[in-house]
């Protein structure tokens, strides 16, 4: 299926939303880059919930800054930044303007583009390493602070819609690798899918 198709770009609307559905939403759908003439593309297997209520490791928790600006701003748009000195992760800003609320993208299954993926990660990983973790994705799909604000309306980076995924594909279970606001389960992954990064041990 030719996902980069424009009637299957996600609307506004589905960004428009609470963060906990867009992050479970987001399940199945397909992120896209179109970069010198060539289509990246996975299939996103794994997402984290944050919002700025009651989430101390919500990047907004303390309020507005430079750095979080967009999470503020309209849904629909990419929240990303620098992390450890080394790593980017990639965010999608949810629920309407002025309240900041965004799903970190966690984990894709390559689907197109795989080659580029590897040059960019290394020619040793196998498949199921490339975007199985939020900073491997940023590296295979060369996404950086450059493109932190873009807008997924657009034909730059944006997700596609897919098939369907019932209830029963997705589990639920904290979310990992943050050091506060443990307890909050709002982590959402595919079950069985062999391209999520952490452990699986949701319900």
């Amino acid at each position: 299926m030719d996902f980069s198709q424009p009637e299957l770009l996600l609307p506004f609307s589905f960004y428009n939303r609470p963060v906990l559905h867009v992050a479970k939403d987001l399940l199945g759908k397909i992120l896209l880059r179109k970069q010198n003439g060539k289509i990246l593309s996975g299939k996103i297997v794994e997402t984290e919930a944050y919002h700025e209520t009651n989430d101390p490791s919500c990047h907004a928790h303390r309020g507005k800054t430079r750095r979080n600006a967009v999470m503020f701003g309209p849904p629909g748009h990419l929240y990303v930044y620098f992390t450890y000195g080394m790593h980017y992760c990639m965010n999608v800003v949810a629920e309407a303007e002025g309240i900041a609320a965004a799903v970190l993208i966690r984990a894709l299954e390559p689907l197109s583009g795989i080659e580029l993926m590897k040059s960019r990660r290394d020619e040793k990983f196998k498949e199921k390493d490339l975007c199985n973790g939020p900073a491997k994705l940023c590296q295979a799909f060369a996404i950086t602070t450059k493109e932190n604000g873009i807008s997924l309306l657009e034909n730059k980076i944006w997700i596609a819609d897919s098939e369907l995924v019932s209830s029963k594909q997705i589990a639920v279970s904290p979310r990992i690798g943050i050091s506060s606001g443990q307890e909050l389960p709002w982590r959402f992954y595919l079950k069985d899918n062999h391209f999520v990064s952490g452990k699986k041990n949701g319900k």
